[in-house]
């Protein structure tokens, strides 16, 4: 192994390969399956993303999909509800984040009790005290506040009921927690009463965030960079590039040197570089946009050579790939993107379009490549439509 000092030069195709083991796409049913599965998953990978569009499936199931082939949907509902192995929060964006971590999130819960939350700074004093007296009572949704006056939206994604706003402001503040999903009609508790807690667990200090998000990335993205740890936390990145320093010292990191990357610096733990292999070739994967995969799009790019586009929000005449183009990771490549819609009232997958990129532009390969990837649609399909 070369000097501490001197980056270890790396290929696209060998990133490739440590990213696809971290990310757990390199092999069939890596976490096993059921509620157990989901645990697992999301430990390992840190996070799961939620996301409102439903074209297809919610980008959260599909996430869990594509690394359980057995999944249900209602294995998250049991880790969430029953085995509460998995809570809600905000990581970059609304996620399922592992109950154990929950002490990582517990000083931006105390700061947005404290200080507020800049989307919901017209909840007024009586509104947060009328929704906890509620939720004091009983468990509540939305659906069960129907005395609201609705109010004008602050912006797009806002709701007009006041109590709404005030339930989300006591989510961020942590005095409330998701305790079920039914769709995406959410289930408010009180965050003590749905852990159990006679007290908090202790919150986690600043270093010790740091470290959180430094061992996170290490452990599900292999080969790491500062925009990939910091990803939407530009803050953070200062006190991260220390610890790396100091791991560096210690020989606890290695330098990359990524092919393509220029002065983009990258760091990897030393026994992640030793490992061989490249995983089953034969597997395909049909990926959501908000997959870890897919959605650091630069990261993608670089190491992928692809540049997904998500176009939901894109005029129709200047859209690429489609409105929801999924990409298709075939062994270790990406080779496609497919704009499907699940229509279930006929219960059927729809292809709005199906675009070739990468190898899969290259007409030689392309008739076996489309066998496989159908074989993986009649999969994908009856997921969609099964529950």
């Amino acid at each position: 192994m070369p000097r501490a000092t001197e980056p270890v030069s790396l290929s696209k195709t060998r990133a490739r390969h440590v990213w696809l083991r971290a990310q757990r796409l390199d092999t069939t049913a890596p976490f096993g399956e059921g509620a157990s599965a989901v645990a697992a998953a999301v430990d390992h990978l840190g996070y799961v993303q939620i996301d409102t569009i439903n074209v297809i499936e919610r980008c959260h199931h599909h996430i869990l999909f594509t690394r359980i082939p057995d999944y249900r949907r209602a294995d998250l509902k049991q880790a969430q509800s029953a085995d509460k192995s998995v809570f809600e929060y905000w990581t970059h964006a609304l996620s399922y984040i592992p109950s154990k971590d929950i002490g990582y999130f517990l000083p931006a819960m105390k700061a947005h009790k404290r200080d507020g939350h800049k989307w919901f700074a017209s909840v007024t004093p009586a509104d947060t005290r009328k929704v906890m007296r509620l939720v004091r009572s009983a468990p509540l949704t939305i659906r069960d506040i129907d005395d609201d006056v609705l109010t004008e939206k602050e912006h797009l994604w806002q709701s007009r009921k006041p109590s709404k706003r005030a339930l989300q402001l006591a989510f961020y503040g942590g005095a409330v927690t998701i305790s079920e999903r039914n769709g995406m009609l959410k289930t408010y508790e009180l965050t003590s009463r749905h852990f159990g807690w006679d007290r908090p667990p202790k919150a986690a200090s600043a270093s010790d965030g740091i470290t959180y998000l430094l061992d996170r990335a290490l452990r599900a993205q292999g080969i790491v960079s500062l925009d990939s740890i910091c990803h939407l936390d530009a803050p953070s990145k200062k006190a991260v590039r220390r610890l790396i320093d100091a791991r560096l010292r210690r020989k606890e990191l290695v330098a990359i040197a990524l092919e393509g990357a220029g002065k983009q610096e990258h760091w990897a733990r030393p026994e992640v570089l030793e490992q061989t292999g490249e995983g089953d070739p034969g597997l395909v994967h049909i990926l959501s946009p908000f997959d870890p995969l897919i959605i650091q799009r630069r990261r993608t790019e670089l190491i992928f050579g692809y540049g997904h586009r998500f176009e939901a929000y894109v005029p129709k005449e200047k859209r690429l790939f489609g409105y929801f183009a999924l990409p298709v990771l075939v062994g270790d490549d990406i080779v496609a993107a497919l704009d499907l819609k699940t229509d279930r009232q006929n219960r059927k997958l729809l292809m709005q379009k199906w675009s070739w990129v990468g190898n899969g532009k290259k007409q030689a390969s392309r008739k076996e490549l489309k066998r496989r990837i159908e074989e993986e649609l009649d999969r994908f399909e009856q997921f969609q439509l099964a529950e």
